[in-house]
């Protein structure tokens, strides 16, 4: 797909019931190894598990690389590449002069990606893209055995 010194990554959040039991999954890609991790938490949100996955994600790849981040989610595409140049500017407000949903993560993602050459991708969720199926299997699985 890519030279052998850029990184694949896939990830994706699930929660059964929103509020509710969440899981996060990633999928990395690099050189010749492939890595899967995962995690959940008693009680969150899908967004909040989308991003965790991405956080989670960066914070295992060591600085200074080159990154395909692959995720269904448009919120964190859109969020990490379009939004938060606005919310940085109005000290993490939105349009309504709230705080931003979720600013905690976002503040961590926007950290996390300037350490990496980072290409957002959005990849449609449950279309048969193998890798996007599989962070999603982590994402489930890591609710079921939590």
């Amino acid at each position: 797909m890519h030279n052998n010194n850029t990184i694949n990554i896939w990830t994706d959040g699930a929660c059964s019931g929103n509020p509710g039991p969440g899981g996060w999954g990633a999928l990395i890609k690099y050189a010749h190894s492939i890595k899967k991790l995962s995690g959940a938490e008693n009680n969150t949100t899908n967004n909040r598990m989308e991003m965790t996955a991405v956080i989670k994600a960066l914070k295992f790849i060591e600085a200074g690389q080159r990154i395909y981040l692959y995720t269904d989610s448009k919120y964190v595409k859109d969020g990490i590449t379009t939004w938060i140049h606005s919310w940085k500017k109005n000290n993490w407000k939105n349009s309504k002069k709230q705080d931003v949903k979720n600013k905690d993560l976002w503040i961590e993602i926007d950290s996390l990606s300037e350490k990496h050459d980072i290409e957002w991708k959005w990849v449609k969720g449950h279309s048969g893209n193998v890798e996007n199926d599989i962070a999603d299997q982590l994402a489930t699985q890591a609710i079921e055995n939590t």
